[in-house]
């Protein structure tokens, strides 16, 4: 997307809140629930709804600039920003960390269907386990 002066957006109207929500993503690593973000931009001493981050973060999702990613089976969704390409995460069981891949296991993959015919325009991989420090735990 297409950005003009401090880094924002060109044409999405800014605002307080938008431009809060877009700064917390921004300096994430991982993805964020619409509760972390709420909870990070009170820290920084702002005051925001959580219906009001949800309306941005599903603005920001119509215009391209937001992924929503649902993981472990949780129907708490998750927010990262639109990087144009996709990501894959190994999440702790123990501690629920997310941990980013910095890679795709299915570039090189050629799934075999029983319909060839079968396009397939994108996938979802989530890996579990146990981080170093639960490791050690069990």
């Amino acid at each position: 997307m297409e950005k003009i002066q401090n880094n924002w957006p060109a044409g999405i109207k800014r605002t307080k809140q938008r431009a809060c929500v877009l700064s917390v993503l921004e300096h994430s690593e991982k993805p964020l629930s619409a509760t972390d973000i709420c909870s990070k931009i009170e820290t920084d001493g702002e005051a925001v709804w959580l219906s009001t981050v949800y309306r941005v973060l599903e603005f920001f999702i119509k215009k391209g600039m937001v992924n929503k990613v649902n993981m472990m089976n949780n129907e708490m969704a998750m927010y990262e920003l639109n990087h144009s390409k996709h990501k894959h995460y190994a999440i702790c069981m123990g501690c629920n960390k997310i941990i980013p891949m910095n890679n795709c296991p299915m570039e090189n993959f050629i799934p075999k269907l029983e319909d060839d015919n079968f396009h397939v325009l994108g996938h979802n991989l989530e890996l579990y386990g146990y981080c170093k420090n639960c490791y050690r735990r069990n």
